[in-house]
């Protein structure tokens, strides 16, 4: 019998956005190319607060299950579902369906469709509300559902699918490697994985962050430098040394001109933290200096989750993680904003189904 409804951790108004409430409702339909997950554990993200609190704009959905970070097992398959089989360990992410037929999808971009179905808060095209995995199952098409290592752990893996791979995709995009300098602005759960990620890929990184506090962190996962933007002078020594700038922290209140000049001739510098008051603090001529290029990037494809996977596999890549029962979502999400967690928390599913 095809499972109907689902039950999970739900916000039903952003002003009370740490009032989490278990609530039943009907999931999407099971379509012919769809895969539904028994969540057995979901990260919690940066974007879960923005979101629930509002910060980011006005709800799609009547309520709000967050979390885009699902680690399970298959107990669900469309008809035309090939890939997996009932019992497997995969995981979900930021986005569980895309049109399948544009040109960002054909062209392997399906994390740039223009009509994306992402972890939550979100509708399919047939207006059918998706949830989120503080939850006890989700659904997805079967593209956005990814075969887990067997030696990554389900609470190291669950974070990897959206703060690993939303760093891990301008990585790779961007040629960091061997011989490559690569800067991360901030070091929080985003920046902790571009540390972990850039180093793992062989790369040389550097942690600009606000003061020393985290710097004994940040040289743990493997960063060859720590810089403190608090001097003014922090940026002197690095004119046009880095090749990748990834800013992790979602502030619009950063050191923008001193942090460009420290990329090569051409170069960089990637936005993956999204301040909600957006950016207005550097210039044109900020960039005609040395050719510096500001950009973004939106998650990851398929073949990158992979690569991602396989990379943590093989190496051993271990996030720093605090797992707490999903009952607790509230002190998760208040540790986001106070901006104590270090440096991911992830939530055992905790609900009687």
């Amino acid at each position: 019998m095809t499972i109907t409804n689902a039950r999970g951790y739900a916000i039903h108004d952003p002003k009370e956005y740490l009032n989490f409430k278990v609530v039943d409702y009907p999931l999407e339909a099971l379509e012919d190319d769809r895969v539904t997950v028994a969540v057995e554990c979901c990260g919690v993200c940066g974007s879960d607060h923005h979101t629930i609190s509002g910060g980011w704009g006005p709800w799609c959905t009547k309520f709000v299950v967050t979390g885009h970070e699902v680690i399970g097992k298959v107990v669900e398959l469309g008809k035309n579902v090939k890939g997996f089989e009932i019992g497997q360990r995969v995981g979900v992410g930021a986005q569980v369906g895309s049109c399948r037929t544009c040109k960002a999808c054909k062209q392997g971009n399906e994390n740039y469709c223009p009509t994306p179905v992402h972890g939550y808060n979100t509708l399919w095209p047939d207006n059918s509300e998706h949830q989120g995995g503080y939850s006890t199952h989700v659904r997805a098409q079967e593209h956005f559902v990814f075969p887990i290592p067997d030696s990554i752990p389900s609470t190291d893996a669950a974070s990897m699918l959206c703060g690993g791979l939303t760093v891990f995709s301008p990585l790779v995009r961007n040629g960091a490697g061997p011989g490559k300098k690569v800067g991360v602005v901030g070091l929080g759960g985003l920046g902790h994985y571009a540390v972990l990620f850039g180093t793992a890929l062989g790369a040389e990184v550097t942690v600009f962050s606000r003061t020393d506090a985290k710097k004994a962190d940040a040289l743990a996962m493997g960063a060859k430098n720590f810089v403190a933007t608090a001097n003014p002078d922090f940026h002197k020594d690095l004119q046009r040394e880095l090749d990748l700038i990834i800013v992790t922290a979602s502030s619009a209140k950063l050191p923008l001109d001193e942090l460009l000049s420290t990329l090569d001739i051409g170069k960089k510098m990637v936005f993956v933290g999204m301040p909600e008051e957006g950016l207005s603090n550097v210039t044109a001529q900020t960039l005609s200096g040395n050719g510096a290029a500001l950009a973004s990037s939106h998650i990851g494809n398929r073949s990158e989750v992979l690569q991602m996977l396989d990379i943590a596999a093989k190496q051993n890549v271990k996030p720093w993680v605090q797992v707490l029962q999903m009952k607790d979502a509230a002190k998760a999400i208040q540790a986001v904003e106070d901006n104590s967690v270090r440096y991911r928390s992830v939530l055992i599913q905790d609900i009687d189904a």
